[in-house]
């Protein structure tokens, strides 16, 4: 498709033309830059046709000679080009690199704290599951699922089920805990005013707002938990929308069912189940514990002495497998599993190391330093406070032995010189590392406060608690 012909600059139409161009789109304007000058005659301006503007740019360069002048360039391309290559890149901006770079530092700083958080939430839960008789099985049965789900090739941050509940939880705890404050400090001025004056103003004024402050808490608790029960739940209650929505009862309906489904979710029953037979599995592994303590009940002389010697051998050798038996039992969920010694000692052959290092985390580093803390029975009201540090202790360990496992059945059948070596080093090392053990707890029957059985009670294999029962 071609132009037409302009109108011969000339003549007046073709001045008025051009300033109409020069006014007009883009491509006028273009042309206007791109167009050779006119010459003085009018006849040869009129007598050419222009090129399209594509065919133009695309024309090869001409190059001048002595015969043939070069062509004339135009003033405003020349002044575009120049324009161009003097042009200087501004260098990029580094200012979003830089909140990137922050936001990043900030959400992995907010990531700790709220892992964290969640950590001793959980850890206060089992421990006072652990200080209440029945549910201390549910707090075995989870600390034998983390060591079985670490068994079964999970990653290190999916051992620890039901995490975000026990954080969620934790908050819920400080919740109710800092909104009683209020109420208790009102009913404490109340009973002071009585004290003064039985049934004086002041002290009804008191419990008047006492229970008001009591109605008000209430529903700002449950006016978080119903929208999530997260921090900014807590820290912002939405008030605009509470009036808006907070009387009308679709906004509550599904209130219990939100609280039954997060219920259920903590598989309570699970663990309870899976505690209750590993329970009963460890004491038929520990049996020859109930002969040692009717041996030595009446002292260490005699028969008795060399019966209990020989239940004290056989317990020594049942402590080589039992840890990890307990992590293959989880990792299988089947009560048959711990008594599968062949399966362990493959498993020994593969990672012998592993092996040596989750059983001297699970009978040596751990355990042995909460014996001091069973010297004196703790009251029952502060049963939870001993039983938080058993349950921090023995946490770590479990996780120790469901690595040791991972780690040996990653591993190829064992060949080479080495690998034998490893293994009969390890043999012979691992006799010492239960004999240290069974020296503490032979030790601690007569600094315990449940003296024998402490036999029977070993938190490093059985339900993490100091004692049996408290004061």
């Amino acid at each position: 498709m071609r132009r037409p012909d302009p109108v011969p600059l000339s003549h007046p139409e073709a001045d008025e033309a051009a300033l109409e161009l020069s006014a007009g789109d883009g491509d006028a304007m273009l042309d206007a830059m791109i167009a050779e000058p006119c010459d003085s005659t009018d006849s040869q301006v009129s007598d050419e046709v222009r090129q399209p503007i594509l065919a133009t740019l695309a024309a090869p360069a001409v190059i001048p000679t002595s015969d043939s002048p070069a062509p004339p360039v135009n003033a405003n391309i020349t002044a575009a080009i120049t324009a161009t290559e003097l042009e200087t890149h501004e260098p990029v901006d580094k200012k979003p690199l830089k909140k990137g770079l922050i936001r990043s530092i900030m959400g992995g700083i907010a990531w700790l704290i709220r892992g964290t958080f969640c950590l001793v939430s959980l850890t206060v839960i089992l421990a006072v599951l652990t200080a209440i008789p029945i549910l201390q099985l549910i707090a075995f049965g989870y600390l034998l699922n983390v060591s079985g789900r670490l068994a079964n090739g999970s990653k290190l941050k999916d051992s620890l089920p039901h995490l975000q509940q026990a954080g969620q939880i934790g908050l819920a705890s400080i919740a109710i805990f800092l909104a009683a404050l209020p109420t208790q400090a009102l009913a404490h001025l109340e009973s002071v005013a009585n004290l003064i004056n039985q049934g004086s103003e002041q002290a009804t004024q008191m419990r008047i707002l006492a229970i008001a402050t009591s109605i008000l808490m209430t529903a700002y608790l449950l006016w978080a938990w119903n929208r999530g029960g997260r921090l900014a739940n807590y820290l912002w209650p939405q008030p605009k929308r509470f009036l808006k929505e907070g009387w009308r009862w679709r906004t509550w309906r599904t209130v219990p069912d939100r609280l039954w489904e997060f219920t259920t979710n903590l598989q309570a029953p699970k663990y309870f189940w899976l505690g209750l037979r590993g329970a009963v599995g460890t004491l038929i592994w520990i049996s020859p514990s109930f002969v040692i303590v009717a041996a030595f009940r009446n002292g260490e002389t005699g028969l008795a002495g060399l019966v209990g010697f020989a239940a004290l051998l056989l317990l020594g050798l049942g402590m080589l497998y039992l840890p990890m038996l307990q992590a293959h039992f989880a990792a299988e969920n089947r009560f048959r599993a711990l008594f599968a010694v062949r399966t362990i000692r493959r498993d020994f052959r593969r990672a012998p190391w592993a092996w040596f290092a989750g059983m001297v985390m699970c009978l040596v580093i751990t355990p042995i330093p909460l014996y001091l803390l069973k010297i004196e029975a703790t009251p029952r009201e502060v049963m939870w406070a001993p039983c938080l540090i058993f349950v921090a202790f023995i946490l770590p360990a479990r996780m120790a032995t469901g690595l040791a496992l991972r780690r040996a059945r990653r591993m190829p059948e064992p060949i080479g010189l080495w690998k034998n070596i490893s293994r009969k080093m390890i043999r012979m090392v691992m006799p010492l590392v239960i004999g240290i053990y069974l020296l503490f707890v032979y030790v601690s029957q007569y600094t315990s406060w449940d003296g024998l059985l402490t036999w029977v009670q070993q938190h490093a294999i059985l339900i993490p608690v100091p004692f049996l029962n408290g004061v």
